[in-house]
């Protein structure tokens, strides 16, 4: 059976550990947590846990570099670039919002840009976690590195909790059924689709 690639997408350390450009790091450790493994240093530079359908991996080395490991994992488990997800912070994503895609651009996020650049396509599938737009004049660059404000925390558990749901539905069932199940309404408003 083919493994996938899930790759979460943060800055290492715990300075930012809650940062929402961190929220592909928490996913990941929620699938950690589902699998009831633990993440190892990987020669790659990230932190790697082994399941028997995926390799789960947090890339050590800074978003804009996140590239580098992503290729070195793919090339090691010989997992090709259709069967890797990617889960990362979006700004034109609502913060209670999650998106399933296929490709498409980077859209000014410098670890998308780093992994496309080292896979050599844009063609793999990222999970898109909204933040939201910085309120005011808020540089975007300083918004992502803030953490989540104490009323998004209220949600925060929930909304990472569905960021692996849809990782997993991803893996099981395909994109179109996961776009028509998890992109109906903002999540955390409408509560869990059933």
């Amino acid at each position: 059976m083919d493994r996938w690639l899930i790759v979460g997408l943060g800055n290492p350390g715990p300075e930012y550990a809650g940062n929402r450009h961190n929220a592909g790091f928490m996913v990941l450790d929620e699938l950690a947590a589902r699998a009831g493994g633990r993440f190892k240093a990987h020669k790659s530079r990230a932190e790697v846990l082994e399941t028997r359908e995926a390799v789960l991996a947090k890339p050590l080395t800074y978003m804009n570099l996140s590239g580098g490991p992503v290729k070195a994992l793919s090339d090691f488990y010989k997992i090709t670039h259709d069967r890797v997800i990617v889960v990362h912070d979006e700004l034109d994503v609502p913060y209670g919002a999650l998106r399933a895609k296929l490709g498409g651009g980077d859209n000014g996020h410098n670890g998308l840009k780093s992994i496309t650049k080292s896979l050599g396509t844009r063609d793999y599938l990222r999970v898109r976690f909204g933040i939201g737009r910085p309120p005011g004049r808020m540089d975007p660059a300083a918004f992502v590195l803030k953490d989540f404000a104490t009323a998004e925390r209220k949600d925060l558990p929930f909304l990472v909790d569905r960021g692996a749901d849809v990782v997993e539905s991803l893996m099981t069932r395909g994109l179109d059924v996961t776009q028509n199940e998890y992109h109906r309404a903002d999540l955390h408003i409408s509560g869990p689709p059933r």
